[in-house]
């Protein structure tokens, strides 16, 4: 019998990826400048000298820039590499960093595979989402990559999911292994939850 809460979320995720999908070029730049103007601050807010942040594929919320300036800026940025047990290995960012094809065909960095602790000692996690809720309940793509990771940590840090402004809803489909997000940053603002929600 089909699940109910996995056919809401697929069903979610195909309409949240048909609507980034037709986003014009000019829009992504602005998003892109936006998402690096809005995590600059965030960083400033935290005092955050490490962090770890996914490299954006050509339809999400750009990423990219904001990398090469917090890499510029001296912040420690760690990448993710899927792995085929479904845990995510670390990469640190560098200027000439180089990218590659990964496992399941997103962009993924080129360099020092350091293994799924390192990203303990972050200050800050920003991770990707296709949708956000009012309550901090994040729904990501599928694969639990972020859910496993933030589940495991003994401490975590702040984490922030980078979304487009329409992506923050009401309400997403939730499973018990789903985690909560701190907040989320949009190309135009960014939304701190509750702390109980994380």
């Amino acid at each position: 019998m089909p699940d109910p809460i996995d056919q809401a979320k697929r069903a979610l995720r195909a309409d949240l990826r048909e609507r980034r999908s037709i986003l014009s070029d000019a829009a992504r730049a602005r998003a892109e400048e936006g998402i690096r103007q809005q995590l600059d601050a965030l960083l400033d807010r935290l005092g955050a000298r490490s962090i770890s942040c996914f490299l954006s594929t050509s339809t999400e919320p750009g990423t990219r820039e904001f990398v090469e300036a917090a890499v510029a800026r001296g912040i420690r940025v760690l990448l993710p590499i899927t792995r085929a047990d479904g845990l995510l290995d670390w990469t640190e960012a560098s200027p000439d960093l180089d990218i590659t094809e990964g496992l399941l065909g997103m962009p993924e960095p080129v360099g020092e595979v350091l293994g799924p602790i390192a990203v303990n000692d972050v200050d800050l996690l920003v991770i990707p989402a296709a949708a956000v809720d009012a309550g901090g309940m994040r729904l990501g793509w599928g694969r639990g990559y972020f859910d496993k990771t933030i589940g495991s940590m003994e401490h975590c840090p702040p984490v922030y999911a980078v979304i487009f402004d329409s992506e923050l809803v009401d309400d997403v489909p939730r499973d018990v292994h789903d985690q909560p997000v701190t907040g989320v940053v949009t190309p135009t603002r960014t939304v701190t939850f509750s702390p109980a929600h994380r």
